[in-house]
């Protein structure tokens, strides 16, 4: 019987009407067969050119708009999504609490989790939850699926862990059951409610083999005359998780038949019976032989008459199934359109069985060493294995004692506790005992393991975040534990039929995203997030006793005697080193178990969530639930931030995101394999630990440098060698961690070879795209990129070879000459290219001199292949084919601000040769630096080192970055990696000739990009001001302060910490993006390793107003081309294309680059048509109407001289202008037109309550702008001045004084844009290399 909600579902899919999808224009001509072979290399090398126009190069024919429901969906209204601004620490509201919950309350909850599981503290429990009813009544954390835990958890006390007080309990579950009926506390009951109290009445009702008379249960037939009236299933009841046998689901479904009949409800009769049919269903996967189901005699009729003499047949039946019935309603509830059959067994298996598996491998190594007597160190190779078995072993025991200790002594009451609010005295064995000690041994030693080398550390990790890392799995795996146990159904990929941009489409997709997030949501059971520093407790638990136990044999010579030294040493240990002059407290492994990682395999490493998937990723039905099956991921990753998960749970739940879901679920879905030719030449150049192409070698080669004999004499000889030798021990610390790298990529490789799989997505918070396995993915290096394939192959076609071979070329690093000329490129290498291909490592090794060489080698291999095949246009190629952008970041600059200099520069004019910005940039450098060398200026020293240095490659990713945001230090680094890695400048050098040329290399980019800095500007300064703003409802409390405060700081303290405003925007898929950027506001918590500060996301501090203004610019054009990428993921997807990126770099098949690139340009042109300024304009109108600008804070720094040249003008008085000092560079003074700007008379004795109903003060609050535009553009505006993070109580007191209690409208405040120029974005469909 299909649910209520999949009806209506079905009705409205039912009642659209079918839409046309558009499809692509097929303008090339289909090629004929060859009539004779062209395998041969001369024949190969002749171009084949088709006549007609590539579907990205529009013929006069067609139409200028390709795509209208695109076009209109981007020009529509974005839906925001907004939330109140978080409140300070030091304040509390109702709805401040409603969407962000604080760290306090998330314990609680986590308590209740962690107490309720396997009946564990129930009382505990039900405390706490008495306590969160009083206190936090209608609150969304009190949700439904809460109450109803407490109700099975009740019903479970009654019926086993304490039946002889089961009436007490019972009491207890019939009250909770009245208040959620009730609706008092704003619960709805759901079927779960219902069915749990069916197995009540079935347990302890008055028919049942224990009544208990003392409690006044509802009746059967009050029971379903709820359920109807909830508009409730009666197929959802009895199939609710609450029935855990079949027995007790098919007796409800008894029950109520019988109450159904007499009640005359005869459609509940009939839903009740194909319920019961279903049940009855023969599953083949049930233990069920294959010739014929499992039957049971069926109940004898004690009235049927059996004739004298004959003996009566029993007759038989199939016995129900309550697994069979919950998978057919599954399936029949949402229409076999959002639940697939159960194709997943293998994933399941493998996300299930993941620790299991890793200790039986661990047992069988070791007990296979020990059966053959293996004793030589040589022969035992896997000893990291080995020793990773008897750490299990040895922590398992000690976990067993330890959490019997500490349960122990929680028993104490905490009155006798010296200090009994200290956080070392939480309790904290519910939570240990969530998961088995075997299980919690496991889960310690593999993300111990995992983390090496991770955070800078060689060698180890950061103990902080080892702690909250160990803390997270163990959370990870309760939950993993919780998804499994109720065997939910996997909603399958929807196909849409009205295309996605379409409002029909887009309301399908959010109605199929609903009905699969309702269904999963009420299959499984609640469970609690946890808070950082209940993660570091449990963390701090396990690490702890792992260090304790967990020990290696190290054998070495004593250098006196000679003598072969055996002793017995800490696998690891805690220690501590400064960063950045910062003390840092970190676990360092052993050094032999170092090198093990380095050597020996690493399966037992790693886990289900660091790999790929065997079947489809989950489809994204929520903000949490989507990519793996069991692994809970969230679709965003969040840093330290509760407001960023806070707006896209709030988002999802407003169906703005429906699109950002969908592309998550396209990228997901796109199938992969190893590429066995280049897994065979990869595994061999690893075993034979030599350096080729970036794998590392397994000793490193460079030689130590020798210390000079005069090093204690001559400092600068001194400085030198130190200097030398610090770059070699970086060097070997660095090749060790690749090594480690490295390892597991091939480890990953090996495990799927043979097999298709998956890789599944979510974002960062900027709307970016990132595969979740973190080791082996196509975002990952060129050795990654290589080892990987499309899972499925298609014909090369004309175009496809012509495309494959220029793919080649890029690759190899010929990608600045036109299509025709990397074509001949190819031509003239095939020699080369069938050397490599054949004879990879005994040959010329050609493809090792590439840009990218194990991507070129696996294109050689593909090439000769469909070379040597019978029909080389036939050939079925698998491999991936790129579409680069130019320097993305200044593509989007170049659209936004019509900058046709720029446009030229990276590709988006029409030009007959690609343009390379990079190349240009290093030439504009090198011409100023020989004029330095002329002039004789004093950094003549370092321009003569340089001079003819300067390649593309030196200035790239600065070039690259620059639109990004990144400053003269970031410049600098970069540069000086790309001068070590020339190996002809002196080490020493590196750093001052680096600083050097970054200055030359920022000056030229200024002078060559304009508008992009116009633009940058203007983002700069929005963020700023949208970084001191304070809602106006927080006013009150900002001037409250000013009440019997002598000094104008106190109160300007008060309003500094009331700046909490995040700059928010939306992008134009309706993701909400929130920059996180706060300042640091860590706990400290100790622990028996050390004490560690963490960083609470539930307590947020004040925003970082700097770090707001200086990320914004990057991070927006972020947020474009993660949409841009996103727009043309699903677009490939309407039309059938294979698609994968690596952030703007595209992939497809050869065969359809064509389609794709068409596809690239058409969603660009739609994009940047949508006047993507004016609406991030208009929207923080919206967003931020009403906030209030201190005049106090704009005087700090630059900002007054910024907001002037930007073209923002506060009109006032010359009286009024004489009273505001520091803010003169916006002022207009003029008084033949009336000002708005009103002062306070004595803003020191405001009232806090009276504050907003003041008259005087609101008119103060207003103030009239006009602008102007200044006739030349202004340079970039410099860096926050350190003035601004001066304290305030360091400032004139004289001043703030003069502007304490004077805010301006912040969008007043907001500066006009700039001016665009002339270029037309519609010119890019004209551009051959704007991707290529």
């Amino acid at each position: 019987m299909i649910t209520r909600t999949s009806r209506q579902l079905e009705s409205t899919v039912a009642s659209y009407s079918r839409q046309a999808l558009p499809r692509p224009a097929r303008n090339l001509r289909p090629y004929s067969k060859p009539s004779n072979r062209v395998n041969a290399p001369a024949l190969a090398t002749a171009p084949a050119h088709p006549q007609s126009y590539p579907n990205f190069m529009p013929s006069p024919e067609k139409a200028e708009e390709y795509n209208p429901e695109m076009q209109g969906f981007l020009r529509r209204r974005i839906p925001y999504t907004v939330l109140p601004t978080p409140l300070p620490d030091d304040r509390a509201s109702a709805s401040n609490d409603y969407y962000f919950t604080d760290s306090p309350t998330q314990d609680l909850l986590a308590i209740m989790d962690a107490c309720l599981h396997n009946l564990y503290d129930v009382p505990r429990a039900k405390q706490v939850f008495e306590r969160l009813r009083r206190t936090r009544r209608g609150d969304p954390i009190m949700e439904s699926r809460l109450y109803n835990l407490f109700l099975d958890a009740y019903l479970e006390m009654a019926s086993t862990k304490e039946s002889d007080n089961k009436v007490v309990w019972l009491e207890d579950m019939l009250e909770l059951y009245n208040a959620i009926i009730g609706g008092v506390e704003k619960v709805a009951p759901t079927a779960n409610t219902y069915a749990t109290m069916l197995l009540a009445w079935l347990r302890f009702g008055p028919d049942s083999p224990t009544p208990v008379d003392d409690v006044p249960f509802p009746t059967v037939h009050t029971l379903l005359t709820d359920i109807l009236e909830h508009n409730i299933s009666v197929s959802s009841v009895v199939s609710d998780r609450a029935f855990k046998t079949s027995e007790d689901a098919s007796a409800a479904i008894t029950l109520l038949s019988r109450v159904s009949v007499e009640l005359g409800k005869t459609a509940v009769v009939h839903e009740l019976g194909l319920a019961e049919a279903m049940g009855s269903t023969v599953d083949p996967l049930e233990n069920v032989p294959e010739v014929a189901p499992v039957l049971r005699p069926k109940p004898v009729d004690s009235n049927a008459e059996v004739k004298e003499g004959e003996i009566a047949e029993p007759a038989m039946e199939v016995p129900f199934n309550l697994s069979n019935l919950r998978k057919h309603l599954a399936q029949v509830a949402l229409a076999r359109r959002v639940l697939p059959e159960d194709v997943a067994s293998r994933q399941k298996l493998l996300e299930e069985s993941v620790y299991e598996v890793a200790v039986e491998r661990l047992k069988y190594q070791a007990d296979l060493m020990d059966q053959l007597g293996v004793s030589d160190k040589g022969l035992r190779r896997p000893e990291l294995q080995r020793w990773m078995w008897d750490w299990h072993q040895k922590l398992e025991e000690r976990l067993r004692v330890e959490m019997k200790d500490i349960h122990q002594a929680e028993k104490q009451p905490l009155s006798k506790l010296k200090n009994p609010d200290s956080s070392t005295h939480t309790r904290i064995s519910a939570f240990l005992s969530l998961i088995k000690p075997e299980k919690l041994s496991l889960i310690t030693i593999l993300e111990i393991m995992r983390l090496q080398g991770s955070g800078g550390i060689a060698d180890g990790m950061k103990t902080a975040r080892a702690l909250i890392a160990v803390g997270r799995a163990v959370e990870n795996e309760y939950k993993a534990e919780m998804c499994r146990k109720n065997d939910i159904q996997v909603p399958s990929h929807p196909r849409l039929d009205h295309g996605y941009f379409t409002h029909l489409g887009y309301r399908d997709l959010y109605q199929r995203r609903v009905a699969a997030r309702k269904y999963m949501e009420d299959a499984e059971e609640w469970t609690s997030e946890w808070t950082q520093l209940l993660r570091v407790r449990v963390g701090s638990i396990l690490v702890e006793c792992l260090m304790d136990v967990a020990t290696v044999t190290r054998t070495g010579i004593n250098k006196r005697t000679g003598q072969e030294v055996t002793e017995e040493q800490p696998a690891f240990f805690h220690t501590y080193e400064y960063q950045r002059g910062q003390k840092l407290g970190v676990i360092r492994l052993n050094t032999v178990v170092a090198e093990a990682v380095a050597k020996d395999t690493l399966r037992e490493a790693l886990h289900p969530r660091h790999l790929p998937m065997l079947v489809k990723p989950k489809p994204w039905v929520n903000h949490d639930q989507g990519g793996y099956l069991f692994n809970k991921t969230s679709a965003m990753r969040f840093k330290d931030s509760q407001e960023q998960q806070s707006y896209l749970r709030h988002a999802a739940a407003l169906g703005n995101v429906e699109l950002v879901f969908a592309g998550l679920d396209v990228l997901g879905s796109t199938p992969w394999q190893i590429n066995r030719q280049v897994f065979d030449v990869v595994l061999e150049v690893w075993n034979s630990g030599k350096r080729l192409c970036k794998v590392p070698p397994a000793v490193y080669e460079e030689q130590e440098p020798e210390k000079p004999a005069n090093f204690s004499t001559e400092p600068q000889v001194r400085s030198v060698y130190l200097q030398r030798l610090k770059a070699y021990t970086q060097g070997k610390a660095n090749n060790h961690s690749d090594r480690c790298n490295v390892n597991y990529k091939i480890e990953i490789a090996r495990a799927f070879l043979g097999d298709t799989m998956y890789l599944p997505h979510n974002l960062d918070f900027r709307g970016r795209a990132y595969p979740i396995p973190p080791h082996l993915n196509h975002i990952g290096d060129d050795l990654s990129r290589g080892l990987l394939k499309f899972g499925e192959a298609k014909p090369l076609g004309v175009r496809g070879l012509r495309w494959l071979k220029i793919h080649l070329a890029n690759l190899y690093g010929f990608d600045k000459a036109n299509f025709d000329e990397r074509e001949n490129f190819v031509h003239e290498h095939l020699a080369e290219i069938y050397d490599s291909a054949e004879k990879p490592l005994e040959g010329k090794r050609w493809w090792t001199t590439a840009d990218d060489p194990w991507q070129c080698l696996a294109t050689c291999m593909e090439l000769r292949a469909a070379l040597e095949s019978p029909d080389p246009h036939a050939f079925m190629s698998s491999l991936p084919v790129h579409q680069d952008g130019t320097c993305n970041g200044l593509q989007h600059y170049a659209a936004l601000g019509g900058d046709a200099q720029g446009a030229q520069q990276v590709n988006l004019s029409v030009t007959d040769r690609p343009s390379d910005v990079y190349t240009f940039v290093a030439t504009m450098v090198e011409k100023a630096i020989l004029e330095d060398i002329e002039k004789g200026k004093k950094e003549a020293q370092w321009a003569r080192l340089l001079s003819g240095k300067v390649s593309r490659k030196v200035v790239k990713q600065t070039v690259m970055t620059t639109v990004y945001g990144v400053t003269f230090i970031g410049a600098r680094e970069q540069i000086e990696k790309q001068l070590k890695d020339r190996k002809d400048i002196p080490e020493e050098d590196c750093w001052p000739a680096a600083s050097y040329l970054a200055q030359k290399t920022l000056a030229c980019i200024g002078d060559l990009f304009t508008s992009a800095k116009d633009i940058q500007n203007w983002l700069n300064l929005c963020a700023r001001l949208i970084s001191k703003a304070i809602p106006e409802d927080r006013l009150s409390d900002a001037l409250a302060t000013y009440k019997g405060r002598g000094k104008a700081a106190s109160s300007a303290n008060r309003i500094k910490k009331e700046q909490m405003t995040s700059v928010v925007w939306t992008t134009p898929l309706g993701l909400p993006i929130v920059q996180p950027y706060r300042k640091t506001k860590r706990k400290q918590f100790a622990t028996s390793l050390q004490t560690v500060f963490i960083s609470d996301p539930n307590n947020p501090a004040e925003v970082n107003s700097v770090k707001q203004a200086s990320a914004f610019p990057p991070n927006f054009i972020h947020s474009l081309d993660a949409t841009h990428m996103m727009l043309t993921a699903l677009e490939c997807r309407t039309r059938d294309l294979t698609f994968a990126s690596v952030h703007d770099s595209y992939w497809t098949h050869a065969s359809t680059i064509d389609d794709m690139s068409e596809v690239i340009r058409e969603t660009f042109i739609a994009l940047h048509s949508s006047d993507v300024l004016v609406k991030l304009q208009e929207e923080f109108k919206e967003r931020y109407k009403g906030y209030k600008v201190p005049l106090g804070n704009i005087r700090l720094g630059s900002l007054p001289k910024a907001l002037a040249k930007a073209g923002t003008k506060v009109v006032v008085s010359s009286e009024q202008s004489q009273a505001l000092p520091g803010v003169g560079e916006f002022l207009s003074v003029d008084d033949t037109r009336e000002s708005a700007l009103k002062v306070a008379t004595d803003a020191t004795s405001v009232e806090p309550d009276t504050v907003l109903d003041n008259p005087a003060l609101d008119k103060t609050a207003r103030v009239r702008v006009t602008r102007y535009r200044p006739n030349q553009p202004e340079g970039a505006i410099a860096e926050e001045e350190a003035a601004e993070e001066v304290e305030v109580e360091e400032a004139d007191d004289a001043v703030q004084n003069a502007l304490a209690g004077k805010f301006v409208d912040l969008v007043d405040l907001l500066p006009p844009l700039p001016e665009k120029g002339g270029f037309e974005v519609k010119t890019i469909k004209n551009s051959q290399y704007f991707f290529s």
